[in-house]
């Protein structure tokens, strides 16, 4: 549900895995394009699509039979398009996200997203994440992934639905700390991308990817997250991913604020959704209910939100209180 740059590789993906795929798209050219072209020229313009893959624009044509709902929409709409697809759901069918934000105004992870509009327990929700940028896993080459659920039935199912020779995907039933990797390291990579832009080199960077695993890891610890997670694909391999690469859409919409730009320009000139961007405040906000410190999201979060300058922000890291350095602190 979804065809964007993600849901398409992802729906590549479970083709090659083997399974029969129909993708929901918005836009009718989109769908048009993957039915006769099997393409996306607007997203991934130079990979070419299984014929086992399918689209359609009707949500209920899409959702008729389906086992696995893969949602990737943006995080923010997640809600509006579930209450639209609700009645379309199959009862029994497990519902996969591949979104990676937090619900502005809630606080709510995708997962508690999910359950709550449409009524399904946590048996049948999983998540997937990890270093996926899509680039590169459209060209085929090797990554991996994790697949979440409370309940490993489940996350074994999801991880043999995209299994390939080139996606190895591994299992996990901390659905928490899976989600708080995901969403947090967007905006990380929003910092990282702007010292970036700065001119600053390996040693901001790495201090930034550091402290900002630290923060996750503070979060999760209050949330109830196994701190194992942290360092494995969710959590440290999405981390180093977005924050490294150029492929990266929080690193790049960071790096051109470090640039010069403005929100407003750089949101011009976006043309796919930058998570970090609108999930900055909710995790901020999140981290403030359970009395968590994060600093570096709380000077992204000024930085998009409220119009602190870059340079600002980045004495504001700098000058804080000396502490010592122990794992989550």
């Amino acid at each position: 549900m979804g065809a964007g740059s993600f849901g398409t590789v992802f729906a590549r993906i479970m083709a090659d895995a083997g399974c029969d795929v129909t993708v929901w798209g918005r836009r009718a050219p989109v769908v048009e394009a993957i039915n006769e072209r099997h393409a996306n020229p607007d997203y991934l313009p130079d990979m070419e699509l299984p014929a086992t893959v399918r689209a359609t624009t009707d949500p209920a044509e899409a959702l008729a039979g389906a086992g696995l709902v893969v949602l990737a929409v943006p995080a923010q709409t997640l809600r509006a398009n579930l209450a639209d697809w609700r009645g379309a759901l199959p009862g029994d069918a497990v519902l996969v996200s591949l979104m990676k934000g937090i619900e502005r105004g809630t606080g709510m992870r995708m997962s508690q997203v999910i359950a709550e509009v449409t009524g399904a327990d946590a048996r049948r929700i999983a998540v997937v994440t990890g270093p996926n940028l899509a680039a590169e896993i459209a060209a085929r080459q090797p990554c991996a992934a994790v697949a979440g659920c409370t309940d490993e039935d489940t996350a074994r199912r999801v991880q043999a639905a995209c299994m390939t020779p080139y996606y190895r995907v591994y299992t996990n039933t901390d659905v928490i700390g899976c989600e708080l990797g995901g969403a947090v390291k967007n905006v990380i990579a929003l910092c990282v991308g702007a010292t970036v832009g700065l001119g600053f080199g390996d040693n901001t960077r790495a201090m930034l990817m550091t402290r900002g695993l630290a923060e996750t890891a503070r979060l999760g610890a209050a949330l109830g997250a196994d701190e194992h997670t942290f360092a494995g694909l969710a959590g440290m391999g999405d981390l180093i991913a977005s924050c490294s690469s150029p492929l990266s859409r929080n690193r790049t919409f960071g790096e051109n604020l470090g640039k010069g730009m403005s929100v407003d320009e750089v949101v011009a000139i976006t043309k796919q959704t930058a998570e970090g961007v609108k999930s900055s405040e909710a995790v901020l906000e999140l981290a403030r209910k359970h009395d968590v410190e994060m600093p570096i999201t709380e000077v992204v979060a000024s930085v998009i939100h409220h119009g602190m300058d870059i340079k600002d922000a980045v004495v504001a890291l700098m000058t804080r209180s000396p502490k010592p350095e122990r794992y989550g602190v």
